[in-house]
């Protein structure tokens, strides 16, 4: 029991916050490069901007206007939607606009499906995946393509980021301290050595080195990052480089995303089996197991065991009965936050405790919607909250 407790102690140290603190110390071993010049406008390459989009007739006015004001040579942007399946006004909405160009397939087949479909008639030399509901700054292009100057550079994920008000409820405040974490451990891998798994809502790549995704991947812009990566290839970050949304609508519409996500992530551990022979993948597999299979695999067990040990351990001495009794403060906690889980405050850290417990809940039901089969590629979208400045 002692045994089961430490190890699974551990695992949630190492984690949370070792890992962290490894990869920092790390990365400012790893000799700084110097910085790559910014490329005048005739030295840029042409990409395409592909955006998928289902039923999308609320946001899509909104994204064709913020695709169309990027800074980018209008000559060597190519803006492509792909609205598979849709039913709504979203197809009239883009052929209002001749800036942008439209690929419709009236079967939807999910975002691989459609990202499957399209990918063998893009000419351009590089390809730029973004959400429908995301927003992109003005030079985010450039940033992500300046990293492609670099030929070992297969594929350059930007920054998600949660717009805030400054009233939060619990969904929204800590999906952003949950971002504001993983920019920073993003950051630092990729400085040491490469990005493991991308943010699907801006992600670029080389478009010759697309390989056809298996079309029951539930989060396949993590499978194609990871893939270029076991490839030798190293995927960069430009944080600079921002896809803005807002955070989901409330906790229901956030738990949904979360346990598709770890729906998605419990497959990518399958997937990528090969990705765990240290022997062969050395330091990726090393960054793959600590910042990701971890967290889909072992984390929420570890949780539980901890939980479940420290009453029967501790009478056996006091670090026993501190870890006992500071559970017990942190799941208290934990309850208060899901009693105001919908109250909007803005003292974040009064969510902390409630959506990381919520966020380990999500990848337990993540596996059983896996195992169960009931995960498809074809899901129903998280609503998103309205920004509304307090």
């Amino acid at each position: 029991m002692k045994l089961l407790f430490w190890i699974s102690t551990t695992i949630i140290i190492y984690h949370y916050l070792g890992y962290g603190i490894l990869i920092t110390f790390l990365s400012k071993l790893k000799e700084k490069k110097a910085q790559l010049p910014r490329l005048k406008d005739e030295d840029l390459p042409a990409v395409t901007l592909v955006i998928a989009a289902y039923n999308e007739e609320e946001i899509i006015k909104e994204k064709i206007k913020n695709s169309v004001s990027l800074d980018y040579p209008e000559n060597k942007l190519n803006i492509l939607f792909v609205t598979d399946g849709s039913t709504d006004q979203t197809n009239e909405l883009i052929e209002n606009h001749p800036q942008v160009n439209l690929s419709y397939k009236s079967q939807r087949a999910g975002k691989i499906g459609a990202i499957n479909r399209i990918m063998p008639k893009i000419e351009s030399p590089i390809t730029i995946f973004s959400d429908a509901n995301v927003m992109i700054n003005e030079d985010g292009l450039k940033k992500l393509v300046a990293h492609f100057q670099n030929n070992m550079v297969g594929g350059v994920s930007g920054e998600k980021t949660i717009l805030q008000s400054g009233l939060e409820n619990a969904s929204s405040s800590g999906e952003g301290l949950y971002w504001k974490y993983e920019s920073f451990l993003k950051q630092k891998d990729a400085e040491w050595n490469t990005l493991v798994g991308s943010a699907g809502e801006l992600i670029a790549i080389r478009t010759h080195l697309y390989r056809s995704i298996a079309p029951d991947t539930i989060i396949e812009d993590f499978v194609m990052s990871m893939e270029l990566a076991s490839k030798g290839y190293k995927v960069a970050y430009e944080p600079r480089a921002l896809a803005q949304e807002t955070a989901s609508e409330s906790v229901f519409e956030e738990k949904k995303r979360k346990v598709r996500i770890s729906a998605g992530g419990i497959q990518a551990v399958i997937k990528l089996l090969p990705l765990l022979n240290f022997l062969r993948h050395g330091k990726l597999t090393f960054q793959y197991v600590s910042h990701r299979a971890l967290r889909w695999t072992l984390v929420p067990l570890a949780l539980i065991a901890v939980l479940l040990t420290a009453p029967l351990l501790a009478p056996m001495g006091w670090f026993y009965d501190l870890a006992l009794r500071t559970q017990l403060i942190f799941y208290l906690l934990a309850f208060v936050g899901y009693s105001i889980r919908e109250m909007k405050t803005k003292n974040k850290y009064l969510h902390v405790p409630y959506y990381f417990t919520f966020m380990n809940i999500c990848v337990i039901l993540g596996w059983f919607q896996y195992f169960s089969g009931k995960q498809t590629v074809i899901w129903k979208k998280a609503k998103r909250a309205e920004l509304i400045q307090p």
